[in-house]
């Protein structure tokens, strides 16, 4: 899927992405074309524009990436998320995100960004508005859907207009996930087509620290075997 404004400059960048390129293509990409890297989290590595306007986030495995790119989509009328410039899924279960370049507020600034949300407050009214339509549409549609919208403070950034905005709101309940991965991935192959989590063991886990290679081995061969009785 893609997306993206009618004078977004950085289309012609993904225009050279092929249709079926997953996020090792994806990142290939964005190097050659002077992208730098510039941090990583769990989900997701990001890298910079050569011209220092805009981001990109890359993800192996993001279930949750479509909302969020709805949400800033459908939200971009309030000017509280960040503006997006292409979104593309990628194969194998990943996601790639063109955005704004955003810069981090200090945490009681974005503390009180998440309180005015959480309460709705008339400043905020029209984004929570969107926030719980997308996230309820989430938990419908997406299995293992993180059944609360993340209020980390890291999530609220400002952009070079100088606008608040929220960014990063959705996610996968990744614990239960990948919990449910070692003990019971009949059910994770049921739910989840293997086109859409390929590549899920490849998750940066820059935060919470990575898997053993004996557990990214584990989850590995126990969808293939799961894949393989279907």
């Amino acid at each position: 899927m893609r997306s993206g404004a009618q004078d977004d400059p950085y289309r012609e960048v993904l225009g050279r992405l092929a249709e079926g390129a997953d996020h090792r293509d994806a990142e290939r990409l964005l190097l050659s074309a002077g992208w730098m890297p510039c941090g990583a989290g769990d989900w997701a590595v990001a890298y910079r524009a050569p011209d220092g306007r805009a981001a990109a986030r890359v993800s192996p495995f993001d279930p949750a990436g479509p909302y969020t790119a709805a949400l800033y989509r459908e939200a971009a009328h309030t000017g509280q998320v960040p503006r997006l410039f292409e979104h593309r899924r990628l194969v194998g279960g990943g996601d790639l995100q063109l955005l704004e370049w955003l810069s981090p507020v200090a945490a009681e600034e974005a503390a009180e960004f998440h309180r005015a949300l959480a309460a709705r407050e008339p400043e905020v009214a029209a984004l929570v508005d969107v926030v719980r339509r997308v996230h309820e549409r989430g938990l419908r549609e997406s299995p293992w859907f993180a059944p609360k919208v993340d209020d980390n403070p890291d999530n609220i950034m400002r952009t070079e207009d100088g606008r608040l905005v929220a960014a990063d709101l959705f996610s996968a309940d990744g614990p239960k996930l990948y919990a449910t991965v070692l003990d019971d991935p009949d059910l994770v192959v049921a739910r989840i087509p293997e086109s859409e989590r390929r590549f899920m063991t490849e998750l940066p886990l820059t935060y919470t620290g990575p898997w053993s290679d004996e557990t990214r081995e584990a989850m590995r061969n126990g969808l293939a075997a799961s894949d393989a009785r279907r």
